[in-house]
């Protein structure tokens, strides 16, 4: 099986918000290419917070979205969030939220990890950047 794209983005705020604000613009893209995409949150808290920035984040936007609790929407390419692995038929485009190298990535197609300018975020990044390297990927990284 190929290996996901792996891309790095460097914010350069230094706050949630920010890095979820940019999630929601990937999120978005990713639903108009028609892609099934998972948003991973460390928490239930960070996965909630997610759901209501992508009811708000731009004025004329409308991009469905769910938070995954083992059942999976009825509208083929609806954004899911949560905290655990995405199920197999969502496992297209991954925006990493969370401080933890997803678990599986066979099959996954892309992965999208969001850091900011936060030192503990820095940090949490260059293990997952690491990571990534083991399983013999290389990842791109592009600072915004």
């Amino acid at each position: 099986m190929s290996q996901p794209k792996v891309n790095f983005y460097i914010l350069s705020s230094q706050s949630e918000q920010g890095r979820q604000a940019f999630a929601c613009k990937l999120a978005e893209k990713a639903f108009r290419l028609g892609y099934k995409t998972y948003i991973l949150t460390n928490s239930l808290q960070q996965a909630q917070q997610m759901d209501k920035l992508l009811w708000t984040f731009r004025a004329n936007s409308f991009v469905p979205h769910a938070i995954y609790q083992d059942s999976l929407p009825s509208l083929a390419n609806t954004i899911i969030i949560g905290t655990q692995q995405p199920p197999a038929p969502w496992q297209h485009t991954l925006i990493n939220l969370s401080t933890q190298c997803p678990e599986q990535i066979e099959g996954l197609t892309q992965i999208f990890e969001l850091l900011d300018n936060d030192e503990s975020q820095k940090q949490a990044g260059r293990l997952r950047y690491r990571h990534y390297q083991t399983q013999g990927i290389n990842p791109n990284t592009h600072k915004m």
